[in-house]
């Protein structure tokens, strides 16, 4: 396709703020559902909700952006594949309106059910134990939904013992190496070299399918995040919307940045990276005998 008939940056943009939008609507509106009203059984579910909600939106603006509604994904794709480095950070900038307005519309439809669920367990938006509602929004490690089941009132106790149960080195490696594995998939099904890549326009599907499994075996520990976008976003919002300090920074001084920013990148350039180096060539290669 000739640069000419390339879609404009403010379509580009556009896009990606409405497929990020869509990919934090249906994601973090299964985790509120989950988190406020038990809607969802298992975390497979959740998990898959997150994978239908990233084929859904790959359909949706991947003609025209590219679907990559993740900051880590823009910034390895202009690292390896050549995205122009002139739009990385208007994708970014729209990646975060997307995930922030999502965020907003949720905020407002389980309004009720998030003070419900604060009176429930006793807490005030703001305070340590509102963890159990900002969970709705940013990611915390290990992952807290224990303190926000049940019908009891928190337990500061409890809480101690929660946190005790993770570290910020080991979920930046959960967090690094969960992304790498995303990364990895990401470049592999998307390469017109590879000849084990799935039916023209499927690999959306598998994609969404990748994430899906991957939080069902790291969200118990990070939250399982991969995304810059998704927790920033609606961790900013939170921030503004009443749960301050509990939102941002979070836990720790360093965590959001850390954890979910940093690990995310790193994990996306490295699994990118380890495809393009690692098995790209092998593709060119036997091209080069077969002809």
């Amino acid at each position: 396709m000739s640069q000419e008939s390339d879609p404009s940056l403010p379509r580009q943009f556009v896009a990606e703020v409405f497929g990020t939008f869509l990919l934090i609507f249906f994601g973090c509106g299964a985790v509120h559902a989950a988190v406020l009203t038990g809607a969802q059984s298992g975390l497979w579910q959740v998990a898959i909700v997150w994978g239908v909600a990233i084929m859904l939106a790959s359909y949706a603006v991947g003609g025209v952006s590219g679907a990559h509604i993740n900051p880590a994904m823009t910034l390895a794709f202009a690292i390896w594949r050549g995205f122009p480095k002139s739009r990385v950070l208007p994708f970014i900038a729209a990646q975060l309106v997307g995930a922030m307005l999502a965020a907003c519309l949720l905020f407002v439809l389980f309004g009720p059910q998030l003070a419900a669920k604060e009176k429930e367990k006793l807490v005030t938006r703001g305070e340590p134990g509102s963890i159990v509602t900002a969970t709705c929004y940013g990611e915390y490690f290990p992952n807290p939904g224990g303190l926000a089941a049940g019908d009891e009132p928190y337990s500061a106790e409890k809480h101690a013992e929660w946190r005790a149960l993770g570290s910020p080195s080991l979920a930046f490696l959960a967090e690094l190496f969960g992304t790498l594995i995303l990364g990895f998939v990401v470049f592999a099904l998307t390469d017109e070299r590879n000849r084990g890549q799935p039916a023209s326009g499927q690999a959306p599907i598998f994609i969404g399918l990748t994430v899906a499994v991957l939080i069902s075996v790291l969200a118990p520990l990070t939250q399982a995040c991969f995304n810059p976008a998704r927790d920033f976003g609606p961790r900013l919002f939170a921030f503004f919307a009443g749960w301050g300090s509990v939102a941002l920074p979070g836990q720790d001084s360093w965590s959001w940045l850390t954890v979910y920013i940093v690990a995310p990148i790193l994990g996306a350039a490295c699994g990118g990276g380890l495809y393009e180096f690692g098995i790209r060539p092998a593709f060119k290669a036997s091209e080069g005998v077969s002809s």
